[in-house]
Formats: structure tokens, sequence, C-alpha cells
């Protein structure tokens, strides 16, 4: 290889931006050899940068030397070339690519670097094991989807800085080496070599810095934060996440979710030129149970839940009658013209409740005038099947499937059973983004386990003032001022409006069974803090990895995360966590036991 050649030319163009009006120009293109094809007396070659493609000639009637050499390029060569850009032949453009028009025949190359054969295809679109993707994972970031998602997530952080940045708010960096705090996941913590013993622990989340911020003063506050939770992953969990993290002096609710509604709107627009219909409907926590089952409602299809209780009280269905008799809730979905699902599809339903606590899924079919098909039909009356009907606006060629149990395990399994008989029936398909809020969460909620209540959000969560007596004599009916945003049956964003007064602190803390020595030994600086004038204040985190894979229309946040875990919280291209020099850990006077 010639350095000289490498250190005379300068790139002129990218591989995605040269047209017909290049046409006659002579041009220098840098990138890596995608594919070749020898067609006899001419070789062509796809060169690749993260820009696009550009179809390149080796014609020995240009330059012998340089067809004689591109016979020894190879997928992923990386390559210099210099040539004149001609207008393809007609018949010969390719629509698909930005410079199908067009192609550079070449008088000069240089291999800069050869390359293995990689272990998968570089192409869109291929299926490869995810763990080889993750093992040799700069090579797939070369492929186009890749590279667009990532572009997609740096125009989407680059539109909420500046939106942010615009209205007031300052950028601010929380400290990484922190105090272990419960939050509701296990922390990752690191120890300390200078302090032997103790431990710091990575942040889950900014939020005692982003309050401490509102009582230095700073009225306004953000941060593209990463955050670290030591839990068990799916899809849409990494250890190490990202979340742009947003707080406010002297505001309420309103003020942060118009706010947010704005933040939003910025990041879709300019992330992927879409506009977002505001302002975001809402509906209360409540509302979203009763009519969805989650608290997370896909709201871009109808099979809401109906109550049917009161209706099938007197039924001689025992299974319905008794739970009606306990007080426990009988609910049903009217599954609109899916009554085409064979015996088969409804047994595998019925198991898929199962994982959710249901003990079983009844489900009707119904035929003309109204008629039960139903191995329950027998036990109603034909009053009882057409007041039944007549709630769920059922007709013929419609399948309700009923829930009956304690009103947590219908509202899962319905609200799941909602969900996937969406994916099957493809209800979701080609309709957007739609947001929504979901406001007035409980305060608390009850662990079965350790016999206690728990903070749904985090501690710090305001309780409405209304229901501060509450507090003390049934926890489980306080409303917290915290809101959670929506998208797409996802959630995407959460917060509330925070604790700024140490009394309520304290009551809050004594609901969920925090001693005052506990507190002061977790959250001392905080609740000092709190007495110094603390101001009013609230703020949001949205889940940055989740909003930004569900604008690339991808399943897992892994597709727009550069270098991410497996579910097992490892790195298959670093090999980590792995072990460390016993020195190491003599340093931190530590030791590590054998595992069982």
């Amino acid at each position: 290889m010639s350095e000289q050649f490498v250190y005379d030319l300068k790139r002129t163009h990218s591989c995605g931006e040269l047209g017909l009006e290049d046409v006659g120009s002579q041009v220098v293109l840098m990138g890596w050899a995608m594919r070749r094809r020898d067609h006899g007396g001419l070789i062509f070659v796809d060169l690749r940068d993260r820009e696009g493609i550009t179809q390149v000639v080796f014609n020995p009637e240009v330059d012998e030397g340089a067809h004689s050499g591109a016979h020894t390029i190879r997928s992923e060569f990386c390559i210099a070339l210099k040539g004149t850009v001609r207008e393809r032949p007609e018949g010969m453009t390719n629509p698909n690519l930005v410079t199908g028009g067009i192609e550079v025949y070449v008088d000069q190359f240089e291999i800069l670097n050869p390359s293995k054969t990689p272990p998968f295809m570089l192409e869109e679109w291929i299926e490869v094991n995810e763990n080889i993707r993750l093992k040799y994972r700069y090579l797939d970031l070369r492929r186009p989807e890749m590279y667009a998602n990532l572009m997609l997530r740096h125009k989407a952080a680059a539109a909420a800085r500046r939106y942010l940045n615009e209205n007031g708010f300052l950028e601010v960096e929380t400290p990484f080496l922190t105090k272990s705090t419960p939050e509701g996941a296990r922390d990752y913590l690191v120890p300390s070599r200078v302090s032997p013993g103790s431990f710091y622990a990575l942040p889950q989340s900014p939020q005692l810095f982003k309050q401490l911020l509102m009582m230095g003063g700073v009225e306004r506050y953000y941060q593209i934060a990463r955050c670290f939770r030591d839990e068990d992953l799916r899809a849409d969990r990494q250890p190490e996440f990202t979340q742009v993290d947003l707080e406010m002096s002297f505001v309420a609710e309103d003020d942060v979710m118009d706010l947010t509604e704005g933040l939003v709107a910025n990041i879709v627009m300019e992330a992927t030129g879409q506009q977002v219909s505001l302002p975001v409907p809402r509906m209360t926590y409540d509302e979203a149970i009763s009519r969805y089952g989650l608290d997370a409602p896909d709201v871009r299809f109808g099979l809401e839940l109906t109550e049917v209780t009161d209706l099938v009280a007197g039924a001689e269905f025992k299974l319905f009658a008794t739970a009606a008799a306990k007080g426990l809730l009988v609910k049903a979905i009217n599954g609109k013209q899916m009554a085409a699902l064979s015996r088969k599809d409804l047994d595998d339903l019925t198991s898929y409740v199962a994982d959710f606590g249901a003990k079983g899924l009844a489900w009707v079919k119904i035929k003309p005038q109204g008629e039960w098909q139903s191995p329950i039909a027998k036990f109603f009356t034909p009053e009882l099947q057409q007041a039944i009907n007549q709630r769920l606006d059922a007709v013929e060629g419609d399948i309700l499937f009923f829930g009956a149990d304690v009103p947590a395990v219908v509202h899962e399994s319905l609200g799941r059973l909602r969900l996937e008989l969406a994916r099957r029936f493809e209800l979701n398909k080609d309709k957007g983004l739609t947001f929504c809020w979901v406001t007035e969460f409980p305060m608390v909620e009850y662990n079965q386990d350790e016999k206690r209540w728990e903070a749904m959000h985090h501690p710090f969560t305001s309780p409405r003032q209304e229901d501060l007596e509450l507090l003390t004599s049934d926890p489980g009916k306080v409303k917290a001022r915290a809101y959670d945003l929506v998208l797409n049956g996802s959630e995407v964003g959460g917060g509330s409006i925070r604790i700024h007064r140490p009394d309520v602190q304290a009551q809050v803390f004594a609901a969920l069974g925090i001693s005052d020595e506990e507190a002061q030994e977790k959250f001392g600086f905080l609740l000092e803090a709190l007495t110094y004038g603390a101001p009013p204040h609230g703020g949001l985190a949205l889940g940055f990895d989740r909003l930004v894979a569900i604008l690339a229309g991808e399943p897992s946040i892994r597709e727009v995360i550069a270098f991410p875990k497996t579910q097992k919280a490892s790195c298959p291209l670093t090999e980590a966590p792995s072990r460390v020099a016993a020195s190491q850990l003599l340093e931190l006077g530590l030791r590590v036991e054998k595992a069982d």
C-alpha cells in the first residue's frame, strides 16, 4: 500500500451524496467494500460509509493497474479511491439509492486495510444471532440500520438539549460515585480503596441530587443522565441506561407535564419528522386500570375492559356467581370480529393469561341473533345473555372473554390478554405514535412478602394535600402527585411533585415503616437540606433508550444502544464482567469466595 497516496488525497465526498449534478467531477471516496461483482471486463464494487453506498467501477480501459488490483478486494476491505463520476447507462439506474443515478470510474485506488471474512453479512435486515452481533458489535454498527438508529438517537438527544436550553434549564452533571440508598432495585456497589470496608453506589437515578439542586436555587436543571440498576433484565431493560432527567422549582403538575409535552414533541419532530398532537390526553390511574387493565395503557385500539359483576351475580354459572357474592370482580373484553379463533387458539390464550394469575379464561362466541356458543352458555338465560351482549356491544362474529377474581388478577390478566389479541390481529399496525398521561397514582402499594407498605414510585413523591391525614389511618387510599407519560403502551417517562416540607417527609417515612434512625442513616443529607427553606419542586425523567427504540420501530432497546449488555448483564465484546487480579482485591481489602 502506498502511504503517500493516502496522505496526498483528501476525501471529497461521502458515499451517500453524489448525484447527476456531479457527473464529470473528479472525486476521492473512502470506505468499506460492501460487495464485489466481477463481470469479466468490468469489476463493480459497492463502496459503503456511514452516509450511504456508491457503486464504483474498475475498467481496464480507464486504468489497467487499478482494474488488476481490484481482483484482490474482498468484503469489508477498507479502501480509498480516486475517479470520475459518470451517469449510469440507461436501464441501469438504482432508484433505491440516493446515488443510484451515477457511478464512479476508478483510475487510482489503495487498500487501506484488508479484512478477514466477517462472521456475518453486513447488510440490512440480515437475521444474525444476537450474541454474535454483540461480540462483533464494531462490525454490526457498520450495517445501515444500526447507523440509522445511532443517528436517530443523536438527533433525539440534540433536540432535547436544544429545547431545554431554550426554556431556561441548566445542564448540570451529578456524581456517579455516591451513597447507597434504597430506591427499589439493587445498587451496583464500588469498594473504596482509601476507606476500607466502605462502598460507593452507582446512582439508580439522580433523584436526590436534582432535588438538592432545587434547594440550591438552580430552579431549572436537566441532564442526559447515565443510571445503573442491578436487576433482572429483558428487552426494555439494561444494567446501565439513559434518562433525560429534569427538575423545576415553584411548579405544580401541569407545569411539568406541559413542558414535557413540548419536549417530546420537539424530540419526535427533529428525530423522525412526525408531529405529536398536543395537548396529550390525560387519564387517572384508576381509569387506566379500569378500562385497560394496566397502568401503561395502549390506547391505539379498543378492546376495553367492561365490568359485568352485577349482571352475572344471579347466573347459574357458579364461578361468576360466587365471585360476585364474595365481592370479587368479573370483567369482560369484546374481541370484535375475532370469533374465528380456533379451540387451540383459545386454549393457548387460556395458558397465556395463567402466567398473570388467572385461574381460567371463559369465552363466548356470538352467533346470529346474539346467541351464545360456549361451554358456559347453558348457565345463562337468554335474557341474561342479551343483557351482557348489550353492555358489551356484542354482535355476530364477536367473541367475549371473561375474567373473575380479585381486581388485581382480573385487571392484569385481561390487560395482558388485550395486548396479545392486538398483537395477533395486528390492531396496532400503522397506528403511528400515540401518547397519553396517567396521573394520580396510589402513593403506596402493599408488599405481601414483607407485610409492609412500599412507595409505588419513590419515598420523596408528594401525596395530595387532601390525603395527608390518610397516611396514618389508611395509606392505601392516599393518591400521589405523580404522573407517567405513556407511548404506544410503554411507559417512556415518569415524575412527580416532590415533598419539600420536613414534616410531610417524616409522615411518609413513618407510613413506609422507615424509622427516624434509618431515615437519618440513608437520607440525612436530604432531610437536613429540607430544613433550609426548600422550595416546592417537581420533575420528570424520560426513559431515553425506550423512547428512541419506539421511534426507531425496534422491539429492544439494545438496538439503539451502541454497546449494550445481554439479558445476563454481560458484554460479549469485552467479556465483562470478568475476574480481576488478586493484587487488586488485596488493595481493596476484598476476597472472593468460590461459587457453589
